[in-house]
């Protein structure tokens, strides 16, 4: 009797625990809308903006980071940019290959707080595919956005980072 029970305690245990992991995806998105962390944007270009809005602007703020073994440099060619709401900006990013091998490169952008970047409408960006980079070699990346002008008042700056990841070993397998 006593054996059966703890067997059935157990038995419940598992399925509240698998339950639990197939949950944690969308736990984790909620998690990051709630908080701001992990903001996604999107992976494909958009139209230019038609709508701009002379009496609002916000602060962008661009940071870059470097996966880690990743050699080189990788900047923003500003560290933050007054933006016009739908105004149409550029921001460029150099990326440096100091090694002497060609290197398949992947930026991937997050946006802080997270509500903002279904407001960052990208036209062309870099992240959008993988950028071959040469040995020694050096390339400037073009980002070019507009802030939507439906933007939450409360939200008066944000930050886009880019982290970027050599997948050259991923790449040559394709």
């Amino acid at each position: 009797m006593m054996r059966d029970r703890k067997a059935l305690q157990l038995a419940l245990l598992a399925v509240v625990m698998f339950g639990f992991g197939f949950l944690l995806v969308p736990l984790y998105d909620v998690f990051c809308d709630i908080t701001g962390l992990n903001g996604k944007t999107a992976t494909q270009a958009v139209v230019e903006s038609q709508e701009i809005d002379p009496n609002r602007h916000v602060t962008v703020e661009f940071v870059t980071y470097q996966s880690t073994g990743l050699q080189g440099e990788f900047s923003a060619s500003v560290q933050h940019l007054q933006v016009q709401l739908g105004a149409m900006h550029q921001v460029d990013f150099t990326v440096t290959n100091p090694s002497g091998k060609d290197k398949v490169l992947r930026a991937i952008p997050s946006v802080s707080p997270g509500r903002a970047a279904s407001y960052l409408h990208k036209t062309e960006c870099f992240c959008f595919q993988e950028q071959p980079l040469t040995a020694q070699g050096t390339a400037v990346l073009p980002m070019r956005f507009y802030v939507d002008r439906m933007l939450p008042a409360d939200i008066e700056v944000f930050t886009l980072s880019y982290t970027l990841y050599d997948i050259s070993d991923r790449a040559n397998r394709s």
